[in-house]
């Protein structure tokens, strides 16, 4: 039975006010249900798995309900399938990947996932994806801004910020960092909860957690389980994974999804899970937490047994097969009519995908852009390093008036610029990526708002150290005191900027691998300097074209001009002058058709960008 699909989700038209404050949200339970739901995912042992067309079985066959008011955890050995089978309920994985296959039934309310739905769902992944240099409170502003409603006004989504802060105990670190594992921030905790706070803003009808309570200590585990409970007790319904809770946390869950290699061997209600083991002949021998003992006979472990047996693990699933899985199933159809007359009462409505126009998505992400990329753009390393270089090479060629030595710095003052950008800009969307995926699988904005976003904020980011090198290099350097070829050579220099900028981003879109792209990044490189005109001048005819795409070749010939005209001389011998423009090196780049180098330079500017957005079109969901 392949996955039921639908375009449009109809929502209810209810409205409920927030108590403390003016600000209108949506009042819409979900009712999920899920029934024999199979994920299979192409493996290399095509022999071991021929049966399954060369697929491996990662979900065998899930069936359960989780309602409005109900907490439903996921528990499971590592590896048993509990985040593919949340990822899967959210709607977070491809359904036009050619290597994996999901089937069965999943519906929301009884049709299938839409952009409707998508608005109405948190996910709270694993791993908890930040901006390290925003405080908690921008993190949490940025979140409002871009996913609640334009009907709201700013200062009513800035309340509603204030309102969750207070509402998960982040007061205390209101505009303290996020931080990372270089840059000391808020605790583990503390950033698992403004992860919480990012879904919960949008005050969502269904809640997807993974592993929210994973590598906290028991505390602020039990502070964190606490506040989703008390968000299923206010009408959402909420599920996630969690791998081994404490005996404390396990009796907050309603219901109970056990899985063991992917297969279900018990869902229903956490209070007769015990009973239910019990009455298999399966029950603690000694006083225990039943979350440990439900983990131990899900690795197929009894009690006063060491090691794991299938033999249990078969027993376990056959025992499902025959006592729970006709029953959860009739107990879904017998909830189909409540459901329905639900539906029909409270009506049906579209909604737009988005909640905000493509200039609010543009104008919010330069804000953020800005407050995040200035501790990249301008690291103190980044800054030693191009000041560094442009001070040794000041001094290297101070006041030289040698044509041979001035037209080796214009050519070096080329290759550095480049290359640098080149690799500063390859790491930015591979180091984006996980965030890129996230934001834009809850429909945050579209991805061309996040791209010219991204743009227009790199610009001045990674054009004011070129400037302030340029100024060093080109006064010290001994090239020609005049401002007009100062500003024509700046000019040229920032041009090479923005379009090996380009490039960099280009690569970094399509490998989406840092150390992979690096490797072809200086193959690139080292082919365009050498094509540069500088190291050879009688390149073999069938390898000349490469000249015609190195934007190195094109700015050596820009620079070039920016200091010599046609008739201009130079001191070749004893009282000898020769024309620079026959100068080898300058004769084989030309001093002519400055325009058509320009041309092509802002051909490359876009294209390497437009390659760029759309290999980024394979990240995430929306557009």
């Amino acid at each position: 039975m392949e996955m039921k699909s639908s375009t449009n989700f109809a929502s209810s038209s209810s409205q409920e006010v927030d108590q403390g404050s003016t600000v209108t949200r949506s009042k819409r339970p979900i009712i999920l249900k899920f029934e024999n739901v199979v994920y299979k995912i192409k493996t290399k042992d095509h022999e071991k798995n021929k049966e399954d067309g060369g697929r491996g079985t990662i979900i065998k066959g899930v069936s359960g309900e989780v309602r409005p008011g109900e907490m439903l955890a996921m528990m499971g050995p590592s590896g048993s399938g509990k985040t593919t089978l949340l990822k899967a309920l959210s709607g977070r994985f491809n359904s036009s990947s050619s290597s994996s296959v999901l089937t069965g039934s999943i519906t929301y309310n009884g049709t299938g996932f839409s952009s409707s739905i998508n608005r109405l769902t948190g996910f709270v992944s694993q791993d908890d994806i930040l901006y390290p240099h925003l405080t908690v409170f921008e993190t949490l502003l940025f979140t409002a801004l871009l996913r609640l409603p334009r009907s709201l006004t700013a200062q009513q989504k800035t309340d509603l910020v204030d309102a969750v802060i207070s509402q998960l105990g982040l007061s205390a670190c209101r505009n303290n960092i996020i931080g990372n594992q270089e840059i000391r921030g808020v605790s583990g905790g503390e950033k698992k909860r403004v992860s919480i706070g990012q879904e919960i803003l949008i005050d969502p009808r269904l809640l997807f957690l993974d592993e929210p309570t994973s590598g906290l200590d028991a505390t602020t585990a039990q502070r964190i389980v606490s506040v989703i409970r008390e968000l299923a007790n206010k009408g959402k319904t909420v599920l996630m994974s969690i791998h081994q809770p404490s005996s404390h946390l396990f009796y907050m869950f309603h219901k109970l999804l056990l899985l063991s290699d992917g297969n279900p061997i018990y869902f229903g209600k956490q209070s007769e899970v015990m009973d239910y083991f019990s009455s298999l002949g399966h029950s603690p021998s000694v006083a225990m937490n039943p979350a440990d003992f439900l983990l131990d006979l899900a690795n197929g472990i009894q009690c006063d047994e060491v090691q794991s047996s299938e033999a249990v693990k078969e027993e376990l699933v056959s025992a499902y097969n025959l006592h729970l899985r006709e029953k959860i199933k009739e107990e879904m159809r017998g909830n189909d009519e409540e459901e329905k007359r639900v539906e029909k009462k409270k009506g049906f409505m579209k909604s737009n995908k988005w909640n905000t126009t493509w200039w609010d998505q543009f104008t919010v992400l330069i804000r953020r852009d800005l407050k995040e990329r200035r501790h990249e753009a301008f690291s103190t390393l980044t800054v030693c390093q191009v000041l560094a270089m442009s001070l040794l090479c000041g001094a290297l060629w101070f006041k030289s008036k040698s044509l041979e030595d001035q037209i080796g710095l214009l050519f070096f003052m080329t290759g550095f610029w480049g290359a640098f950008p080149l690799f500063t800009a390859m790491s930015t969307f591979p180091m984006e990526r996980m965030m890129l995926r996230k934001e834009r699988s809850s429909g945050m904005y579209r991805l061309s708002s996040y791209f010219m976003a991204r743009i227009v904020v790199d610009l001045p980011m990674e054009l004011i150290l070129p400037c302030v090198s340029t100024v060093i290099v080109y006064w010290m350097g001994g090239l020609k005191p005049v401002a007009a070829n100062f500003f024509m050579n700046l000019g040229f220099i920032l041009v090479c900027v923005l379009v090996t900028q380009g490039l960099g981003l280009a690569l970094g879109a399509v490998i989406m691998d840092i150390q992979k792209a690096a490797v072809l990044a200086s193959v690139i490189t080292l082919a365009f300097t050498l094509a540069g005109g500088f190291y050879v001048q009688h390149v073999p005819s069938f390898i000349t074209w490469i000249k015609y795409l190195s934007s190195i070749f094109y700015t050596f010939k820009l620079l070039l001009a920016s200091q010599y005209k046609e008739d201009d001389v130079y001191e070749c011998g004893p009282k000898r002058t020769c024309r620079v423009a026959d100068f080898p090196v300058v004769k084989l780049a030309g001093l002519d058709h400055q325009g058509l180098a320009l041309g092509v330079m802002f051909l490359m500017f876009i294209f390497y960008r437009l390659v760029a957005y759309i290999a980024l079109m394979r990240v995430g969901v929306g557009k």
